[in-house]
């Protein structure tokens, strides 16, 4: 079985899909954050700016900002609550239509009688969003708190504004327990990039699509035909019988991981192929990949579960 990302037709298209301008709390305007990221090579960008009265419930239209090459996605980063430790919900939400009707949340603290963060993030996906849990490590969440999102898609595991700023940039730990109990989920990295501190360029998405329109990211986003990076490239990801295959920019390790301790890591110099066997995941029922190149730079697959995997052989 060859992951979908490796599967799908169509090429790779790089994009963020977290960002902030000045329509929030981030420091540069929309058309110059558009401007910096597709003049740093990116194919797309989703600006996600704080869905918060304070800011008038900003779905900004980047529409302009489109050229030849370079798309955007809309979208915001909705707010609402409370979670377990008292504080608001984060919700990523790309692809959102510009009527999408706002929560009771006139700024970032808790009200009552507010909208639950799990029935926000539920009339995202209804309204045709992608959704994901941002930045889980950041926000305090509680694995509790994660199992009530129900409609999410994915888990913001690496968040580069969050390792920047507070050295919280992690959400594997939540992602891979929700994928222990059942949870088709997928796993985005992004920016978060305000452009207030170095919280841009350093995690992305790699999509693979037919074309680079709003509409085909989108569908691939949901279908999880994309892998993250901060740097290298995965080319392939192959399960054949009992060995993983896997295919990538020239990296110093590849680690397989899954459901509680089972792990196995292959090492070495400038590979661009490698393999393990697979006996360490016989009572796994999901494995992800990461390879990690000379100067410490990972790239991270999408889960896979193997009962799929089997049926497909």
């Amino acid at each position: 079985m060859r992951l979908s990302a490796f599967s799908a037709p169509g090429r790779f298209w790089r994009g963020n899909l977290h960002s902030h301008s000045t329509r929030s709390d981030g420091v540069l305007p929309p058309e110059e954050v558009c401007r910096r990221y597709r003049a740093e090579g990116y194919d797309f960008l989703a600006l996600t700016d704080h869905f918060i009265g304070r800011y008038d419930y900003p779905i900004v239209d980047t529409q302009p900002f489109r050229a030849p090459g370079f798309t955007t996605l809309t979208g915001a980063e909705l707010h609402s609550g409370p979670m377990r430790n008292g504080e608001l919900w984060h919700i990523l939400a790309v692809g959102l239509p510009p009527d999408f009707a706002p929560p009771a949340a006139p700024d970032f603290a808790v009200h009552p009688g507010m909208e639950s963060g799990p029935a926000l993030a539920a009339r995202a996906v209804a309204a045709g969003a992608f959704v994901a849990i941002a930045h889980p490590q950041w926000s305090g969440l509680t694995l509790d708190d994660a199992r009530s999102l129900t409609a999410a898609h994915a888990v913001e595991v690496y968040n580069h504004g969050c390792a920047m700023g507070c050295d919280r940039p992690d959400g594997f730990a939540i992602a891979d327990l929700l994928l222990s109990e059942g949870r088709r989920l997928s796993m985005i990295a992004t920016d978060d990039a305000h452009f207030s501190e170095p919280d841009h360029f350093g995690g992305w998405v790699m999509v693979k699509a037919i074309e680079n329109t709003p509409e085909a990211l989108l569908a691939a986003l949901k279908a999880g035909d994309f892998y993250s990076s901060q740097g290298p490239e995965l080319r392939d990801v192959v399960i054949e019988g009992d060995r993983i295959r896997v295919e990538s920019s020239a990296v110093v390790s590849m680690i397989v991981q899954g459901q509680g301790t089972a792990a196995r890591a292959v090492h070495g110099h400038a590979m661009t192929r490698s393999s393990l066997p697979l006996e360490r995941f016989a009572a796994s029922p999901w494995l992800r990949v990461t390879v990690i190149d000379a100067a410490g730079r990972r790239a991270w697959s999408n889960p896979v579960f193997r009962a799929e995997a089997e049926g497909a052989a």
